[in-house]
């Protein structure tokens, strides 16, 4: 395996490391979530109890993905997040439409069946999701980054290059 260039770890992870982090993150969430959609079910509509269970998972995992998956190293912006939520919402119509189908073929399907079924559709959703984040959502952070390195005419500001470092002026990178 070949060493990563310096610019390749500016840009974050490749996709199979960036796939493996969603799929730790996003499928510990979503597995989080299953659990909790049952929970909330049994006092609630399933269609209210998944609502509330993706809205907040979504919330917590745009943060993930953004400080951990794409290597952003840092909060999720509000742009990313009202986008996240639309990947999320497409998401929540597939596990819905995929539960309202099982109703429709199976009289009273047994509890592992539904969350079978409920965890196929979230797995489908969740790879669709993950190409969404990874080239839509996140994608302009990367894009900023790799066109500010490869201009040598314009100096790369510390917090670009390093995301950990603090951030300096471009007034200041300029003058140096």
């Amino acid at each position: 395996m070949d060493a990563a260039t310096p610019n390749q770890q500016r840009l974050g992870p490749g996709a199979l490391a960036s796939f493996t982090r969603f799929v730790l993150c996003g499928g510990g969430m979503g597995m989080a979530c299953s659990f909790a959609v049952a929970a909330l079910a049994s006092w609630m509509p399933w269609t209210l109890a998944n609502a509330l269970a993706t809205a907040t998972s979504t919330l917590l995992s745009t943060e993930l993905h953004a400080r951990f998956t794409f290597g952003a190293g840092s909060r999720a912006t509000r742009r990313q997040h009202l986008q996240s939520a639309g990947s999320a919402a497409a998401a929540y119509a597939v596990t819905c439409i995929a539960m309202l189908v099982l109703q429709h073929l199976v009289a009273a399907p047994s509890a592992l069946v539904e969350q079978a079924v409920y965890l196929t559709a979230s797995a489908l959703a969740g790879i669709a999701r993950f190409a969404v984040l990874r080239v839509v959502v996140f994608a302009r952070h990367h894009a900023q980054r790799s066109t500010a390195a490869a201009r040598p005419d314009h100096p790369v500001p510390a917090s670009v290059a390093h995301p950990s470092a603090p951030a300096v002026p471009d007034a200041l990178c300029r003058a140096a």
